[in-house]
C-alpha cells in the first residue's frame, strides 16, 4: 500500500515530459512481463504478438508510443531476470482486485491468440498465473472462450 501511494506521488510530481521509470513494485511491469513471458513461452515472440502486445498495452494503461516502448523493454528485462511467475502475480494481486486480476488473465489470452491458435505451453501459463492470481476455472475457461470466439478460432480445450 505504502509502495503504491510512493508511486503516485512520484508520477504527479515528475516534471511533464520526463520519461518515468517502470519499477519492481509498479502492477503495470509485472502485467506486461506476463504477457511477454506468454508470446515468449514457445522461444520465439511472432510479429502478430509483439504487435498485440504493444496494442495491449498503450490501450489498457493510456500510455504514448514512447511510453508503451519503455514498459515493455522494461517487461522483456524484468521477464528475463525472473525465476518464478510469483515475482508478478503477488505484485499483481496486491494492486488488483479481481476484474483486475481478471483483465490481466484476458490480456494473456489475447497474446496467446495472437497468432492464430493456443500451444500447449502457452494453455499452461495462463492456467499458472491465474491460479496464482485467484481467478476460478471457470472464469479463466470463459475468458478463454470468449477471446478465442473473437479470435475466430476454436478454443481448442478447456
Amino acid at each position: 500500500m505504502f509502495e503504491a501511494i510512493k508511486s503516485l506521488i512520484a508520477e504527479l510530481t515528475s516534471p511533464e515530459g520526463s520519461p518515468r521509470a517502470f519499477d519492481e513494485t509498479d502492477h503495470r511491469l509485472a502485467a506486461v512481463a506476463l504477457l511477454v513471458h506468454v508470446a515468449d513461452i514457445d522461444g520465439d515472440t511472432n510479429p502478430a504478438e509483439a504487435q498485440r502486445i504493444r496494442e495491449l498495452v498503450a490501450e489498457k494503461y493510456d500510455l504514448d508510443p514512447s511510453a508503451a516502448t519503455r514498459l515493455i523493454a522494461a517487461a522483456e528485462k524484468s521477464d528475463h531476470e525472473a525465476v518464478d511467475l510469483y515475482r508478478f502475480t503477488s505484485v499483481l494481486k496486491r494492486a488488483l482486485d479481481l476484474p483486475g486480476r481478471l483483465a490481466i488473465v484476458e490480456m494473456m489470452w489475447r497474446i496467446a491468440y495472437a497468432d492464430g491458435g493456443v500451444d500447449e505451453l502457452e494453455d499452461n501459463i495462463v492456467w499458472r498465473v491465474a491460479e496464482l492470481l485467484g481467478v476460478e476455472s471457470n472464469e479463466r475457461i470463459a475468458l478463454r472462450q470468449r477471446i478465442a470466439a473473437q479470435a475466430g478460432s476454436p478454443p481448442d480445450r478447456p
